[in-house]
C-alpha cells in the first residue's frame, strides 16, 4: 500500500520550492498558536508556490490548514485569502462544528486529530476499542479523515503505538483513512510502517533542524517512507 506522506509547518517559499519532485501528498500550514503559525496572507502565499509543485504522481500536494478551536468565522476568514484543500481541526471541536463546517464547505476535505494520551492510552483492550469506536462514531459521517498524534501536536514527542491497530480497525469500518503523527522522524518512520499500516502519516519537528524546516531531514524522511 503507498503510504501518503503530510510535512507540516512550512514557513517559507524556498523549502517548498525544494520540494519539487517528492512525492509528498499535503503541505501543513498552522493557524492556531504555535511557533510555526502563519496569518492568511503568509499562507496565501505559501500556496501559491506548493501551486507550482509536482509530486511523483505529477498532482501538487493539497494545501491543510490546521486550526485549533477556531470559530467558524475564522476559519472563514483565513478561507478568504488562503485556498485551503483540507480543514483540520486540532482541538475540541465537537461533531456538530464538524458538520457544520462540512455544510459551509463542502468542496473542502475536513480532518479530525485525536490526542494520544500515553498516561491514560496505553491500555489495548476491549475497552479502549469500544471507546475509540464511541468517539470516532460521532465524528464518522462529518469528517474525511482521521488524525491521531500526540496531544498538543508539533512537539517531537511520540505516543504508545500500541493503540494504532484499533484506530485503523475502527477507523477502516468507516472507510475512513487514518493518518498518524506524534514524534515521527527518519529514524523510526520505517519501524512504525514496518508494525502498522495507516493510510497516512504527518511529520513536522522530525524533518527541522534548530526549529526550521530542514530540506535534506525532508528527503530523508521521504526516502525511508519509500524505501522501507
Amino acid at each position: 500500500m503507498s503510504v501518503r506522506i503530510k510535512i507540516c509547518g512550512l514557513l517559507d517559499w524556498e523549502t517548498i520550492e525544494a520540494m519539487d519532485g517528492l512525492p509528498v501528498h499535503e503541505v501543513g500550514f498552522v493557524f492556531a498558536p504555535s511557533k510555526r503559525q502563519v496569518d492568511k496572507l503568509k499562507a496565501a502565499e505559501l500556496i501559491k508556490a506548493l501551486y507550482k509543485l509536482k509530486s511523483a504522481n505529477n498532482e501538487r500536494p493539497k494545501a491543510v490548514g490546521v486550526f485549533l478551536n477556531a470559530s467558524i468565522e475564522e476559519v472563514g476568514d483565513v478561507l478568504s485569502e488562503a485556498p485551503l484543500d483540507v480543514i483540520q481541526l486540532h482541538g475540541d471541536e465537537s461533531p456538530a462544528y464538524c458538520k457544520a463546517i462540512k455544510s459551509k464547505y463542502p468542496n473542502k476535505q475536513v480532518w479530525k486529530v485525536f490526542g494520544i494520551k500515553n498516561d491514560a492510552d496505553t491500555d489495548t483492550s476491549i475497552s479502549l476499542e469500544n471507546d475509540v469506536e464511541s468517539k470516532l462514531s460521532g465524528y464518522k459521517d462529518f469528517v474525511d479523515a482521521i488524525l491521531i498524534d500526540a496531544p498538543g501536536g508539533g512537539s517531537g514527542e511520540p505516543f504508545n503505538w500500541e493503540v494504532i491497530a484499533i484506530y485503523e480497525r475502527i477507523a477502516g469500518s468507516y472507510h475512513l483513512p487514518l493518518y498518524v503523527a506524534g514524534g515521527l522522524h527518519s529514524d523510526n518512520v520505517g519501524e512504525l510502517l514496518n508494525n502498522y499500516s495507516p493510510d497516512g502519516i504527518d511529520v513536522s519537528s522530525g524533518v527541522e533542524t534548530n526549529g526550521h524546516k530542514d530540506i535534506e531531514k525532508i528527503r530523508s524522511f521521504v526516502r525511508r517512507v519509500i524505501e522501507r
